[in-house]
C-alpha cells in the first residue's frame, strides 16, 4: 500500500516549489483529510491546483499557500458563487476552509470528462475563418462571455482555457477573475467591449471581420455591440500587449519554461520539453556528434537529430575567430534572436518549426557559442517543390499567399527570402532560417524590408517565367 506524503502546513507546500512528491495528504480544518492525486498547475509557493480524492469522491483542489492566499481564496469562492447567482454553468462548490496547518483549500466536482477549449480550438486552429467546426467551439465562447456580461460581470483573466466543454456543455471556471460589476445589471457598452476584445485577440487575426462572432455574443448579451469599429482597434491593442508579455516569458521561468542560468551558462527550454531533451541541454554538441550534418560552415553548424525517438534539429552558432567572438560578445546572439523570432511567428499563428531550447555560453555578460533546438520539419523546400514553367498548385498557391499575406499584416520582414528558407509540408508553407527576422513598428521601415524580401523571393526563378509572374502578380505590393 502507498505510504501518503502529508504537508500539515502551509509553508512545507510553499518550499516543495514545483515538484512536491505525489500522492501527497493534506488536512482540511473540520478534519478530513484530503488526497491530492495529480497536480494540473502549480504557482510555486502560492497554489496548487489538482485532481484530489475526498471521502471517496474525486474533486478539483485549489490550494492557496502563498502570501496573500486568504484575499486569493476568498476571491475565488467569492467568484464562483456570483457565477451561479447568475446561472453561468461553473463546476459546484463542494467545500472552502483553511487547511489546519495554515493556507486554504476550495473544493469543486471534477468534471470527467472535460477538454478545455484551449484543447478543444488546438484541433482547428488552422482552419479558414468562419469554418463551421471552428465556429462550433468558439461560438459557445462568444455566447457566454455574452452572458456573463449580461449579468454584471467581468472575467479579468480572460482566456480560453477558463472555458470546459463537460458532456456538451460549457463551463466557466476559474472564479478568482470573476468580478461584479453591476450585479444584474448588464456591463456599460465600453466594459463590454473592453473585456470581448481580450478574448477576440487570442483568436487569429483573420478572425477579427468575422460577424458570426458578434452575433453569438449578441445572442448570450441580449444586445449588439454598436461601435465595432473601436472593438477592433481595442483588439489590436491587446494582441500587441499579449504579444510582448509572452515574449517575456519565453526567457523567464515560469509556468511554460524552464531556465537556468549561471556566470558561464544560461538555458531556456519549454517546460514540458526538459525531461525529454534532459541530454541535449546537458551536452548540445554530444547530440550534434551524434547527429546527421545538414551544414557545416563557419557561423552555423546544423544536424538532425534523432532523440528519444523524434527528430529534431539542432542548430549551433559557432564562433570564427578572435574578432568574431569579440564583436558577438555584447549582443544577443543568433541563436536567442532566433529563438524570440520563432515565438513571435508561432504566437501569430505564422508557420514555422516549433523551437523547444535554447543554449548559450556565456562568461559574466559576455556572451559566446550558442544553440537553439527545434522540431525537425521534413518538408521539401519550395526551390525543389515547385517548377518555374508551372504555376503552383491551388493548395500550394493559397497556402504561399496565406503565409506572405500574414507576415505583410503582421509588419514581418525576413530579410533571406530564399525558396530553400520555405518548406512545404503538411498543408502549409513554413518559414525557416529566422536568424533576420523583424516585426517593423515602423510602416515605412517594414514597406522597404518587405520589398527587398519580395524581391529576394522573386529572384529564385527565372526572370518573366511563369512561375514568377504568378508571384509577381499575387505577393502584396507594398
Amino acid at each position: 500500500m502507498m505510504t501518503l506524503a502529508t504537508f500539515t502546513v502551509a509553508n512545507s507546500l510553499q518550499a516543495a516549489g514545483r515538484g512536491p512528491a505525489l500522492p501527497f495528504r493534506v488536512a482540511l480544518a473540520d478534519g478530513r483529510q484530503l488526497s491530492m492525486q495529480r497536480l494540473l498547475r502549480v504557482l510555486p509557493g502560492k497554489r496548487l491546483v489538482g485532481e484530489a480524492e475526498l471521502e471517496g469522491s474525486r474533486v478539483l483542489a485549489k490550494l492557496f499557500v502563498g502570501r496573500r492566499c486568504k484575499k486569493h481564496w476568498q476571491q475565488e469562492r467569492a467568484g464562483l458563487e456570483a457565477l451561479l447567482l447568475a446561472g453561468v454553468p461553473t463546476p459546484e462548490l463542494v467545500a472552502a476552509m483553511p487547511m489546519a496547518g495554515g493556507g486554504y483549500a476550495l473544493l469543486t466536482t471534477f468534471l470527467d470528462p472535460a477538454e478545455s477549449v484551449v484543447e478543444s480550438w488546438a484541433h482547428v486552429a488552422g482552419r479558414q475563418p468562419g469554418d463551421g467546426e471552428a465556429l462550433a467551439i468558439v461560438g459557445p465562447v462568444m455566447a457566454m462571455l455574452g452572458r456573463l456580461h449580461a449579468a454584471g460581470l467581468v472575467q479579468e483573466d480572460l482566456h480560453l482555457g477558463n472555458f470546459l466543454f463537460h458532456e456538451g456543455q460549457l463551463f466557466v471556471v476559474d472564479g478568482d477573475a470573476v468580478r461584479v460589476i453591476s450585479r444584474g445589471q448588464a456591463l456599460t457598452p465600453s466594459r463590454a467591449s473592453a473585456n470581448l476584445a481580450v478574448l477576440l485577440a487570442q483568436l487569429p487575426a483573420e478572425w477579427d471581420g468575422q460577424a458570426a462572432l458578434l452575433s453569438s455574443y449578441a445572442v448570450g448579451a441580449g444586445r449588439a455591440l454598436l461601435d465595432v469599429p473601436a472593438l477592433h482597434e481595442q483588439i489590436a491593442r491587446v494582441r500587441a500587449w499579449r504579444l510582448q508579455d509572452f515574449l517575456s516569458k519565453t526567457v523567464r521561468d515560469c509556468t511554460l519554461f524552464a531556465v537556468e542560468r549561471s556566470a558561464t551558462r544560461f538555458s531556456v527550454v519549454r517546460r514540458q520539453e526538459a525531461e525529454p531533451l534532459a541530454s541535449v541541454l546537458a551536452s548540445p554538441d554530444g547530440a550534434i556528434s551524434a547527429g546527421v550534418a545538414l551544414k557545416d560552415g563557419g557561423t552555423c553548424t546544423v544536424v538532425r537529430a534523432v532523440i528519444g525517438g523524434r527528430v529534431l534539429l539542432i542548430k549551433r552558432y559557432n564562433l570564427k575567430s578572435l574578432s568574431h567572438a569579440l564583436g558577438r560578445a555584447w549582443r544577443p546572439s543568433r541563436a536567442w534572436h532566433s529563438w524570440r523570432e520563432a515565438h513571435r511567428l508561432q504566437f501569430l499563428g505564422i508557420p514555422t518549426p516549433a523551437p523547444l531550447a535554447l543554449i548559450e555560453e556565456r562568461l559574466g555578460p559576455l556572451r559566446r557559442r550558442a544553440w537553439l533546438v527545434s522540431e525537425f520539419c521534413p518538408g521539401t523546400n519550395l526551390l525543389s517543390h515547385l517548377s518555374a514553367d508551372r504555376e503552383p498548385s491551388e493548395e500550394v498557391g493559397r497556402a504561399i499567399l496565406n503565409l506572405f499575406e500574414s507576415m505583410h499584416k503582421a509588419r514581418i520582414s525576413h530579410g533571406d527570402m530564399k525558396a530553400t528558407n520555405l518548406l512545404w509540408y503538411s498543408g502549409r508553407v513554413l518559414l525557416i532560417d529566422l536568424d533576420a527576422v523583424v516585426q517593423h513598428r515602423s510602416p515605412v521601415a517594414h514597406a522597404r524590408a518587405w520589398q527587398r524580401d519580395r524581391a529576394r523571393l522573386l529572384r529564385n526563378w527565372p526572370a518573366g517565367s511563369r512561375l514568377q509572374r504568378w508571384l509577381d502578380d499575387r505577393l502584396p505590393g507594398t
